[in-house]
């Protein structure tokens, strides 16, 4: 099949969003649409990756977005980031001009979650993403500095082999580095100097609010991503490595026995001040009254528990008693997706509540309530690039289906082969080699081992 539109390139490249869940970065952009909103917030304190790109590799961001507003028809282009990112505000200002491109900047203030793509829709747009909806119901597309980073790579016809991430916390050096995907985490915390920690630490894969926690044996046989966007190691007696460690009957009696009912975690929660009716305190007043999480799957209240993102301004900021509303509502995403139960969109419109920009998060407030305002202020403007022996390529690093192999264990596969693709008809994404070697096909990756013949 002849592919030749971008939308092509990008599929063949194997783009997925490097910012989030990973949702097919072609799929996103085949819907309706007038405005695409690129996510250059970079909310999460700690995390310098995007920040990274917009200084260094402007041009290549515009143009990237330049060429998506043309192949999509969308009449504009809009990038938020920051008032306080002074360069990268001027190093895409620079590009703008140098290109003559149409696209246009939202500067920002400082606040958590900014980069959320339903918080930033509304500060670059003015509009509301209605409550169980997507960008699209609004007539816009958000994708992430990297993602767009990534498509110039495909405009250049260079697959998704590398991955821009931030390693910070407890290492000797902070850094940005640029590996293969499939790198050992082991490899990227050496790059960085190593671990200060002696013995135990934990590892948060993103940022100190939303990211995901794993123990230092985890994280040591655990790989890089497309999706990874950051690595920030963590003392094992930090204040985030104890939160995590609280088991769920103990949450659960937490807040039944703890409970205030201050209302603070829907007073501050961003999609609350959007319009949106999820009002934690109302679900955790619920919680404390049942024993039993399944049977309150009917109530509304409880069903609106689908509509929380997960950014943790309730648990890690708002509560004054130290509970923990976002695990709550997880777990109650969890069980409404398995009983099948869907929150259905309001006919009506949205509107942001009045006074929502007095109570946005501040970063850094949420930073020093997270236990991490140590790491804050780090400059990391270093980059480190690897070529690791052995990835591990995992076939699903995205929403949707798995990659599918074409190809079997002991094939000798270049740098940039296509080693599996989107199932056909399917949501998915393809895969390709980070390194050159030999190939072994597992259940769930594709492990490819260098050779000596393969060293450049």
């Amino acid at each position: 099949m002849n592919r030749t539109s971008l939308l092509d390139q990008i599929f063949d490249a194997g783009i997925v969003g490097c910012g989030g869940a990973g949702f097919p970065t072609h799929a996103k952009y085949k819907g309706s649409f007038d405005a695409i909103v690129v996510n250059g917030a970079e909310c999460e304190p700690l995390l310098r990756t995007d920040r990274y790109l917009m200084r260094h590799r402007a041009e290549e961001i515009i143009t990237a977005a330049g060429a998506l507003m043309k192949e999509t028809g969308a009449g504009r282009c809009v990038i938020g980031l920051k008032r306080a990112y002074a360069e990268e505000t001027a190093a895409l200002r620079a590009a703008i001009q140098k290109l003559s491109s149409p696209v246009t900047l939202h500067l920002m203030d400082s606040f958590y979650p900014a980069g959320d793509e339903q918080a930033l829709v509304y500060e670059a747009t003015g509009r509301v993403v209605p409550p169980a909806g997507i960008p699209l119901d609004v007539g816009c597309v958000v994708s992430n500095i990297a993602t767009l980073s990534a498509v110039f790579d495909a405009m250049e016809g260079k697959p998704f082999l590398d991955k821009y991430l931030t390693v910070t916390g407890e290492v000797a050096h902070p850094v940005i580095l640029k590996v293969p995907v499939g790198t050992p985490i082991a490899r990227c915390l050496e790059l960085a100097g190593g671990a200060l920690c002696s013995g135990e630490y934990l590892v948060l894969s993103g940022g100190p609010m939303m990211g995901a926690p794993m123990k230092r044996e985890q994280a040591l046989a655990s790989f890089v991503t497309k999706t990874t966007s950051g690595l920030i190691v963590l003392p094992e007696d930090s204040y985030l490595a104890r939160h995590n460690q609280i088991s769920l009957e103990h949450m659960a009696n937490r807040a039944r026995s703890s409970c205030i009912q201050c209302s603070y975690c829907t007073q501050l929660c961003p999609r609350y001040l959007l319009g949106h009716p999820l009002e934690p305190h109302r679900i955790m007043r619920k919680m404390a009254m049942s024993t039993d999480f399944a049977s309150m799957l009917a109530d509304p209240d409880i069903q609106a528990a689908a509509l929380c993102c997960q950014c943790g301004v309730c648990e890690l900021y708002a509560c004054p008693m130290g509970l923990q509303p976002r695990r709550v509502n997880a777990i109650l995403k969890d069980l409404l997706g398995k009983a099948g139960v869907r929150y259905q969109k309001p006919s009506e419109p949205c509107h942001a509540r009045e006074g929502r920009e007095d109570r946005r998060v501040p970063t850094r407030r949420a930073a020093a309530r997270a236990g991490v305002l140590k790491y804050y202020d780090y400059r990391i403007d270093s980059l480190l690039e690897d070529a690791p022996a052995r990835v591990s390529l995992a076939l699903r690093q995205h929403i949707g289906a798995p990659s599918e192999p074409v190809v079997t264990s002991g094939d000798r596969v270049k740098a940039g082969d296509l080693i599996a693709r989107c199932p056909e008809g399917k949501l998915g994404a393809n895969l390709h080699a980070s390194i050159s070697g030999t190939a072994v096909v597992t259940e769930s990756a594709i492990i490819i081992e260098r050779q000596e013949a393969d060293a450049k």
